[in-house]
Parts: C-alpha cells; structure tokens; sequence
C-alpha cells in the first residue's frame, strides 16, 4: 500500500473517532488527565449559587475545601460553614485570598439555585465560596467519593456525618477533619503544605 494511501486511511479512521492513536494526528489541546489517585476522576455536573452549570473537574488546580450539607439544617451544617470561615481565617493572607470552597448539597429537592444563593449570602460566602447542587444520583456518587453518610428521616430532616476534606491541586485527598467549631490546626497546617506543593 502506497504512504499516501496509508496516510488518507489513518486521517480517516482518526476523523471517525476509530484510531487508538488519533490524538497523534492532531495538535493536543486537552488538560492533562488527573492522577488516578484524584477524586477529580469522578465525572460529575453540579450547578453553582449563580445556576452556572460547570463540571467537578474544572476546579482543579488550587487546593479546595469541600463539604457536603442542607440548607435546612439549623444546627451542625451552620457550624460546618463556621469551620470553614475559621480555616480561611487562620491562613496567611495570600492563600486565604486562593484557597476555594466547595459545599455540596444532599438535598438537591429543596436546596434549588435561589434556596442556594440566599444561604451563600447568609453565610457571607464571597467568591471564593460555591455551593452547589446535583442530581440524586450525582449527590451519592459524590458522597461515597468523600466518604459523607447521609439519609433522610421521617420529618424531612437528615441525619449525615460532617466532616471538612482538603484537595489538594489535582485533588488527592490532603487530610479530612470532624471538629467543627474552631479552626483544626492540624486542617490549617496541611492547606499550607497544599498551597507549597508546586502545581
């Protein structure tokens, strides 16, 4: 067969998605694949404050603080939100202004865009803050990654585990904390190690 017959071939079978190595025949453009050790493999939707629609994967690249909560809760998922702010707090200046904060709610039925966008508000949740929601199917697929245990009980409430998880720049798993309330200084010590990692 003739390198020019050959080559028609190639650009063929490439052009229809066919060729193992198509990639080759192009200009590669694609992110580079997360580790497989990232949770940013999981292939997930969610819909922001905003209802700006982005994928799970794009946050990658900065360390992020991640939780999972309801808005309805008015006892621990409140805390959750003050652990938070009292993580960013204790941090240096320049990553308290990078470090990105991702909440994710188990109640996607009551928790919609403007349910959302008013507790960002009332939690004076500034840009570095997105509270998002998905699909029932997309939540538990996100809870099992975090290792977040929740269920709905008979008056419409949840009872859930709550725990603050630390990602670090292409989403390996840095450390995880339990106590709410005041900073955990061992959380605020493994965002710094995040942020000195190179990206």
């Amino acid at each position: 067969m003739h390198a020019s017959s050959l080559l028609s071939r190639r650009q063929l079978l490439a052009s229809a998605g066919l060729l193992a190595g198509a990639s080759l025949l192009a200009p590669r453009t694609a992110r580079a694949a997360a580790p497989d050790s990232s949770v940013y493999q999981l292939d997930a939707t969610l819909t922001d404050q905003d209802g700006r629609a982005f994928a799970f994967e794009s946050l990658r690249g900065t360390p992020l603080l991640v939780s999972m909560f309801y808005t309805s809760c008015d006892m621990v998922c409140p805390m959750i939100f003050e652990t938070v702010h009292a993580t960013l707090r204790a941090l240096p200046e320049a990553e308290r202004a990078s470090a990105r904060v991702l909440m994710v709610s188990f109640d996607p039925a009551r928790d919609s865009v403007a349910v959302l966008r008013k507790t960002a508000d009332q939690r004076h949740c500034d840009a570095r803050w997105t509270l998002a929601r998905a699909d029932d199917a997309t939540t538990r697929k996100f809870a099992a990654v975090f290792n977040v245990q929740y269920r709905r009980i008979s008056n419409g409430e949840f009872n859930h585990s709550s725990q603050v998880v630390l990602l670090d720049r292409q989403g390996r798993i840095a450390a995880r904390s339990g106590k709410l309330g005041p900073a955990d200084p061992a959380m605020v010590k493994a965002v710094h190690a995040a942020f000195a990692q190179s990206a």
